[in-house]
């Protein structure tokens, strides 16, 4: 059985802005989720809000996935 997964979508809007999507909630894990058209960068992780400092951390110990889909949570079932 295969799973497939959605894809993250790049959306712009007409005033410029660009965010990140996946599932429904703003996620990137490349960069910040959203950018406006001021330069203003803010992360997201599956829908939650990060600051860049604590965004990096995340992404250090990935810490930022929900056990679902955590690969270390998975048991051999």
């Amino acid at each position: 059985m295969t799973t497939k997964y959605e894809f993250t979508k790049k959306l712009k809007k007409a005033d410029g802005t660009v965010a990140y999507v996946w599932e429904g909630k703003l996620h990137n894990w490349e960069g910040p989720a959203l950018i406006n058209p001021n330069g203003k960068k803010e992360y997201y992780i599956h829908g939650i809000p990060y600051t860049e400092e604590n965004y990096k951390e995340a992404l250090r110990n990935r810490t930022g996935i929900p056990p679902m889909k955590d690969p270390r949570f998975k048991t051999g079932l």
